[in-house]
């Protein structure tokens, strides 16, 4: 199920705050960017970038997830392991907002979203 029209507009500036504050510079953005996408009750942190051999076609590559569960009022964080499958990111599997989750991102504390 979806979130409605006021939770995504809410999301959608959330995040859109957030990517402008960590996208790199102009002249680097046609090669490597940072964007985000909304699915279900999904927000995913992408790169964006061209494909290796083929640089018209651009690619999202998700690096970290976080999944509302409207039930607890929380959200489920994941980071995508080297086998491309989403685990739970034990250290701090759940948060209350997504402030929270974006600050476990930029910490990164165990290298597991960006390396």
């Amino acid at each position: 199920m979806a979130f409605d029209i006021t939770k995504s507009r809410e999301i959608i500036n959330i995040m859109e705050n957030y990517i402008a504050s960590i996208r790199p510079e102009p002249k680097i953005r046609p090669k490597l960017d940072i964007g985000f996408d909304l699915t279900d009750q999904s927000v995913f942190l992408c790169e964006i970038r061209p494909k290796w051999n083929n640089p018209q076609e651009i690619q999202r590559h998700a690096y970290a997830k976080a999944t509302f569960v409207q039930s607890r009022s929380v959200w489920k964080i994941f980071w995508l392991r080297a086998n491309l499958k989403w685990y739970p990111y034990d250290p701090k599997p759940t948060v209350k907002n997504l402030n929270d989750f974006l600050k476990i991102v930029d910490e990164d504390a165990y290298g597991c979203f960006k390396g």
